[in-house]
């Protein structure tokens, strides 16, 4: 096979072996934080923080749930890294968003996170903080979910079919996945623009 159907190939092979009771539990949970006037705050770093960006304007725009991402914000999240370290620019600015119970860390991640072997500790940092507040956690991960699968409430990971496409299925699938969510008619508080264009 070429390179092209063999990546596609895997795609079929990843949709098919989702998990989609996880995907259900992810909606449930989004659901109960919209209900409680909670907010969703998206954690992501490399291409999962360019997905994070995405998915806080379509959570906030056609889910009607208040969202947010610190990757949004360079001058903050450069001034934190700066100042405090990488490690703890996501924990911190948690704590400066007054993280509660009613809400929400959703994170989106190749990893999910690995002390251990010094991967993505930011978002290990800030998950571990989200369980000392008593928030819920949340994420679309890939490999084995890393510390994120391990600490969250619902949680789905990619399967790997290929070693060598772990990244670029992983992120692809991330978007795949809140784009479910966000058009659920569950989840959906306005019509989607090209979907009302008659």
């Amino acid at each position: 096979m070429s390179y092209v159907e063999n990546y596609l190939a895997e795609v079929k092979t990843i949709t098919e072996q989702i998990n989609q009771a996880d995907i259900e539990g992810m909606i449930s949970i989004i659901l109960d934080i919209r209900r409680n006037n909670g907010r969703l705050f998206f954690l992501g770093v490399g291409g999962s923080a360019g997905n994070a960006s995405h998915a806080v304007n379509d959570f906030r725009k056609i889910a009607g749930i208040e969202s947010y991402s610190p990757c949004d914000n360079v001058s903050e999240l450069t001034a934190r890294t700066n100042d405090d370290g990488w490690e703890s620019v996501f924990v911190e600015w948690l704590k400066g968003s007054h993280l509660n119970t009613k809400d929400a860390i959703f994170v989106l991640s190749v990893g999910g996170g690995n002390s251990e072997k010094n991967v993505s500790v930011n978002l290990v940092r800030a998950l571990e903080y989200a369980k000392k507040v008593g928030t819920k956690i949340i994420g679309i991960v890939g490999r084995d979910g890393g510390y994120t699968s391990k600490m969250a409430d619902a949680c789905v990971i990619v399967p790997t079919v290929n070693v060598a496409t772990v990244t670029a299925h992983s992120e692809a699938f991330q978007a795949v996945i809140w784009h479910l969510i966000v058009s659920d008619p569950r989840m959906r508080v306005v019509e989607m623009k090209w979907e009302s264009v008659k």
